[in-house]
């Protein structure tokens, strides 16, 4: 960051000094401080002009955090960490995750604009290869979701990241009975962070809301929606969540009639 000097002011001196010969020493003093002043200004107009004569500040450039994964995925894959991610998104860019997945593609716009922590944290996982070839685990039809992020094990028990989030989006409550409430609502084609009961506890998991009964959640509303899937992408969540069968053997209650695979997310900046 480029700090700004500021000037000292000028401060005239004051009226009935004790004497002439005072009145005199300031004079020379402050003359031979003028001089050094204009010396000084002179050295910072000749160290800023351009090679044209021209008075052309030149704009700092901002480094590049050397911890931010490559926007190619050439560092993938990382699936461990000791701590949260650095800020590794552009200012004014906005971005989209792709997810490739075995029964189509899901388009969804991050909303870094009220949620850009929680943005970095995915589009750094996913230029890690994070969350390719793993499984959408766990399907509900009980709130409308799709649940999946957890490579490790590929279910809810994963060990994530080895970090997690903080809050934001909006105001979280503790309420009397101690069950924390938050900011937000749910509906269809919504890309929202898994987490646990406790504050500041997501890390890695998400979900996608497929349909309205995700609007039960909204009573709660600490799952941080971070994303929106399009048109076209909601149909095809809407279509894996018709895949669901029960299965009294599940852990889930249920779940898809053939494995549901994200082959590969990848983001799209601009």
């Amino acid at each position: 960051m480029v700090q700004k000097s500021r000037r000292p002011s000028a401060q005239s001196p004051r009226s009935g000094g004790p004497g002439q010969q005072r009145s005199t020493t300031i004079r020379v003093v402050a003359g031979v401080l003028a001089l050094m002043m204009v010396g000084s200004l002179a050295f910072v107009v000749v160290g800023t002009a351009g090679s044209g004569g021209e008075d052309q500040a030149t704009p700092p450039t901002l480094p590049i955090p050397d911890d931010c994964p490559a926007e190619d995925k050439s560092d993938a894959p990382r699936l461990a960490f000791t701590s949260r991610p650095t800020w590794c998104l552009s200012p004014g860019a906005s971005y989209t995750a792709v997810f490739n997945t075995t029964e189509g593609e899901i388009r969804v716009a991050l909303d870094k604009a009220r949620t850009p922590e929680t943005v970095n944290n995915f589009v750094v996982l996913t230029r890690y290869g994070y969350y390719d070839a793993t499984m959408l685990f766990r399907f509900d039809p009980s709130i409308d979701i799709i649940q999946g992020g957890a490579p490790n094990t590929n279910d809810w028990s994963d060990r994530g990241p080895g970090y997690t989030i903080p809050d934001e989006g909006g105001e979280f409550r503790a309420t009397a009975s101690g069950q924390l409430t938050g900011p937000f609502t749910y509906e269809a084609g919504d890309l929202v962070m898994a987490r646990s009961a406790g504050p500041d506890s997501s890390g890695a998991q998400f979900f996608f809301a497929t349909g309205p009964r995700t609007s039960l959640l909204d009573a709660q509303g600490t799952y941080i929606v971070f994303g929106r899937a399009d048109e076209a992408g909601t149909a095809v969540l809407q279509a894996m969540m018709g895949l669901y069968e029960v299965d009294e053997t599940s852990q889930y209650g249920g779940g898809p009639s053939r494995d549901v695979i994200v082959r590969s997310v990848t983001i799209e900046a601009g």
